[in-house]
Parts: C-alpha cells; structure tokens; sequence
C-alpha cells in the first residue's frame, strides 16, 4: 500500500532576530474586545509592541493580568471624558520614555497621542479627530492635522527614527475606499484631508503598507451598516507611518481583515532594527 504524500506545511515568514512586529488596531472599546476573545487573538501571533486605539476606558476599569501575565508593560492616555477616545500602548520592552500628548489641550485631554520612547525607537499611538459629525469636529480635525504635522516633524528632528501608527481617520487615494465616487464628500475622503496625506508623506513619512504592496487593495474599517465587512466595503484608515532611517527597514506590513474586535481590523508592520 502506498502511503498517501504528507500534506504541505505552511512556511512561517522567518525575520531577523532584531525584528520587532507592531500591531495598530482601533478596538472601539478595549472592554467589548476582551470580551470578543481579544487576547485569545493576541497568543496566536507574536506582537513585540501593540498600539491601542479607542480605548474608551480608564485604567482602573480594566484588568491588564492577562496583558502582564503575557509580559507586556501597559501604557495609557486617556481621555478626561468616560467611555471616549483614549489610546493604550502595550510593549514587550520597557520603554526609555513615556509621554502623553502633543502639550496642546485641546487633543491631550481628549487622550489622543501617547509617545513611547524604546531605545532609539520612537512610537506615537495616535487616534486622529474623526469628523463624522459635523462642522464642529470637522475643524478640530483638521487643526490636528495641521498640528500634527508640524509636532511630529520637529520631534523627528530630535528622534530621528520616529514611527507614528494608529487610526489617522482618512483614507488617502481611490485605492484606499471601496467607492470613491460616492465618498467624495464624506468626511475621512475630503479633498483637503486628503492632501493633507499628500503633505504628510512628502514631508518624508513612508506609508509602510504602500511601500510593501503598492498595488494591494486592502482596508481597516468597515461600517456596522448594509452588511459592509462581509461584502468588503471599506477604507483603509489606519496606518504606520515611519520617517526616513526607518524605510530601508521595513520587512513586510499587512492586515488582519479576519480580526473582528472591532468595526476596525489590526494593522501590523515588522521592522529589522
């Protein structure tokens, strides 16, 4: 009897021993995802840092245990307002340097960017504004945006090797939305947010996914609405940013549209440091 040929086994990606793998992911609410098997998902992949966005919680409402048991260190900024905004950073390394806010308050007390400093590495665990909802915010949002992008490139500056993840709120090229048409005046693909991308990487900052797959058409949200996630009608929102040094760096950047926590999904990138 002859026997039957194995069957092939999966070949892992193989990374260097200095690589470090960073998951962004906007949970809309850390609670409902530890309750949707979150860390469940976290022990079937091998997260150095991950980068929280959403967290609409403060720190004494949720047990990290498990998040510890696992060695990671937990980080937060959040918003002053309950149940709002907030961003969480979690790291295998404790950092150098932990720093709250852009020193604006109009976004700091909304709990908006976290710096983490590990060793020549700096991460910003960004949630940018959302303008959804009128003119109001709309404005905020785009005030961040301009202040982001002066803040971020006189901090690269002084940290050069500067990456800056997390739900940026806009998604840059017809590539990035399932219907360009139909969203052009929707807020996340106004023309002017859009430029505003425009800017961003010319002053240097690499879309890591891009720079991996440049003609990959891929996204990191979808609506609760119209069956949206399952038809695959979404936008790509959430980024990893990195400034210069870094590009040369870049292994592989990717998502995980099978991660459902969230109306987001997790982005990661691995970088050879």
């Amino acid at each position: 009897m002859v026997e039957p040929p194995n069957p092939p086994t999966q070949k892992l990606p193989i990374f260097p021993p200095m690589a470090k793998t960073i998951l962004s992911y906007n949970l809309n609410g850390i609670r409902a995802a530890l309750n949707k098997g979150f860390v469940d998902w976290i022990d079937q992949h091998d997260f150095d840092v991950i980068c929280i966005q959403e967290t609409k919680a403060q720190p004494e409402q949720v047990d990290m245990s498990e998040f510890e048991d696992r060695g990671y260190h937990a980080h937060w900024h959040s918003a002053e307002k309950k149940g709002y905004s907030g961003v969480l950073t979690l790291s295998r390394e404790q950092p150098d340097l932990v720093a709250s806010g852009m020193g604006i308050d109009e976004y700091d007390r909304e709990g908006r960017v976290l710096r983490t400093d590990l060793g020549d590495l700096t991460i910003l665990n960004c949630y940018f504004p959302s303008g959804t909802t009128g003119d109001v915010r709309q404005a905020v949002k785009m005030r961040f945006l301009e202040d982001m992008l002066v803040w971020a490139n006189t901090l690269k500056q002084e940290r050069p090797n500067l990456l800056i993840v997390g739900d940026y709120n806009i998604a840059h090229t017809e590539m990035d939305i399932h219907d360009p048409k139909g969203n052009k005046n929707s807020s996340g693909f106004l023309p002017e947010e859009r430029e505003w991308m425009t800017r961003w990487f010319a002053s240097g900052f690499v879309d890591t996914f891009r720079h991996a797959h440049p003609d990959e058409i891929a996204y990191s949200w979808w609506t609760f609405r119209a069956n949206a996630r399952a038809n695959n009608k979404g936008w790509r929102i959430d980024y990893q940013s990195v400034s210069p040094p870094l590009a040369d760096k870049i292994i592989d950047a990717g998502h995980y549209p099978e991660a459902v926590h969230s109306d987001h999904c997790g982005v990661w990138l691995t970088l050879d440091l």
